[in-house]
């Protein structure tokens, strides 16, 4: 379990980018913080692995001050994936797979074994594993950050954006591939994105962040859905639009559900329609 505990941080340039932050994460779910840029969201995912530390008030990993560990160690018991990758270009995919075994003493045979095995893991050719990241389409890269993340069987992985810099069809696949991932792997999530879409596909819980990080909705995707806190969450996710706002219309076959644009979404199974 990961908890924030009235976590600030204020940069030297003046500016207040988390502000009394307060949360509670639980483990082997996915925690899935959204908000506009500039929301403190990518600001606290570092906290957890001390990329940045927070001006005041702490953060705990399973009841451990994550400030009472060296920062270089901690980092490499947690997995982290982020936009674009951050693949080492100048090594092969299984190298860049095997970095933190390596470097936490494991063998170079032993290292490479458990990186081709993760390549199968995330849906990538053993065939692969000697390429370099330039020879890669965007998500097989993106794939290889994943895996990457995974390398040291982190019981956490933090994802800041990582399917932000792909194309549509790949981001979708990529979202599917996370979900069976967290499913087979039971592993515990923070995931950050600026997408509400992507936040209430993936997350088991999801955090509405406002401008300091301020929470202003957290809970499932069925909780926020149906009952938005307020006018900005409900604009937020889009309550009143599109597929979020559906009703009900007959029609000759059946009823169906539509959208707020009058498209059909779906239509109703299990039960008659009205006469």
């Amino acid at each position: 379990m990961i908890e924030f505990h009235a976590v600030s941080k204020r940069f030297p340039d003046g500016t207040l980018a988390v502000e009394e932050f307060s949360l509670v994460i639980p483990s082997h779910k996915t925690t899935v913080l959204v908000g506009s840029s500039g929301s403190g969201k990518t600001t606290l995912l570092r906290m957890i692995n001390r990329m940045v530390d927070p001006s005041t008030g702490h953060v705990e990993i399973d009841g451990q001050n994550v400030s009472d560990e060296p920062a270089v160690a901690l980092r490499r018991r947690i997995g982290y994936v982020m936009q674009n990758s951050g693949l080492l270009p100048h090594r092969s995919v299984v190298d860049n797979v095997a970095t933190v075994p390596r470097l936490n003493g494991v063998s170079k045979r032993d290292s490479r074994r458990r990186a081709l095995e993760l390549l199968e893991v995330v849906g990538l050719d053993r065939a692969l594993a000697d390429r370099y990241p330039s020879q890669l389409s965007g998500g097989q890269q993106q794939r290889v950050g994943v895996a990457r993340g995974l390398a040291s069987d982190p019981n956490i992985l933090l994802m800041d954006e990582p399917f932000g810099a792909v194309d549509p069809i790949v981001r979708a696949d990529l979202q599917q591939e996370l979900i069976r991932l967290q499913r087979e792997l039971d592993k515990t999530v923070v995931f950050v994105t600026h997408d509400i879409d992507e936040a209430f596909l993936l997350g088991d819980q999801v955090v509405i962040l406002g401008k300091g990080a301020q929470i202003v909705q957290q809970g499932s995707p069925s909780e926020i859905i149906a009952d938005p806190v307020d006018d900005f969450v409900a604009t937020f996710i889009g309550a009143e639009r599109g597929k979020r706002a559906l009703s009900i219309r007959d029609t000759p076959t059946g009823r169906v559900l539509v959208d707020a644009e009058g498209r059909t979404q779906g239509r109703l199974v299990g039960g008659q329609s009205r006469p």
